[in-house]
Order: structure tokens, then C-alpha cells, then sequence
């Protein structure tokens, strides 16, 4: 995984997480794909693997939590990244049991998510 781009998938229900997110990332260099409908992200992570998911955890049809298990257990080295408006202890703790990289409360800044980013990037390029 040397001189490719880093691919990040976003999945968030909210239009608007995407409109921010990825003209910013890709603006950093990274290939972004972004996803409102988790049925639409499923068929995409069925097809190709990404080195970062973003994911939001509450969505009509597949929630976060089943999306990034899916993740996780298709690829293993994908990092993911849960980010929600509906942080508690218990969400943030299944979470990391399931093996995410980070958790991030909305309302985030695009600094926060973006230097978390780049730390999962950094992990992968470890690895």
C-alpha cells in the first residue's frame, strides 16, 4: 500500500456529512466514495475493499453497527470510523468491542475528523 491513494468509503444518512467531507478529503488527496443509503454502501464494500469506512451508526435499513461488522469481517484491516448524533458509553464501547479505529460525537469539526484520519492512514501504512 505504498505510493496509492488511501480510498475511504462515507456512509451517513445526512446529505450533508458527505457534501463537507469529501470535497475536503479529496482536496487532502484521498479517493472518496460517499454513500446515504447503507443498502447502496453494502453493495459497494461487496465489491471492493476501502482502507477507511466512515460510518454513521443510526440509518433506516442497515444501521452503522451491522455495516462496520460487515466491514470488519469482510476486511479486517479496513479501519472504521463510527461518527453519531447518538453517542452514549454503550454505542462507543460495542463499537470498539467490534474492533473500530475511532468514535466521533456529532456535531465534530472537519478538523477532528480529518486529523483522524490521517492517524488511521498512518496505522495502515504501519501495517
Amino acid at each position: 500500500m505504498s505510493d496509492k491513494q488511501t480510498s475511504i468509503l462515507i456512509l451517513d444518512d445526512e446529505p450533508i456529512v458527505s457534501k463537507r467531507l469529501q470535497p475536503a478529503l479529496e482536496k487532502k488527496g484521498y479517493e472518496v466514495e460517499s454513500f446515504t443509503r447503507s443498502a447502496d454502501a453494502m453493495a459497494r464494500i461487496a465489491e471492493r475493499q476501502f482502507d477507511i469506512v466512515v460510518t454513521d451508526l443510526k440509518m433506516e435499513g442497515v444501521d452503522g453497527m451491522e455495516f462496520l461488522t460487515r466491514v470488519k469481517e469482510q476486511f479486517p484491516k479496513t479501519e472504521v470510523i463510527v461518527i453519531t448524533g447518538f453517542a452514549t458509553m454503550a454505542t462507543a464501547k460495542e463499537s470498539f468491542n467490534k474492533g473500530i479505529f475511532d468514535f466521533l460525537a456529532k456535531p465534530f469539526k472537519l478538523g477532528e475528523i480529518t486529523s483522524v484520519i490521517a492517524s488511521a492512514e498512518a496505522k495502515i501504512k504501519e501495517s
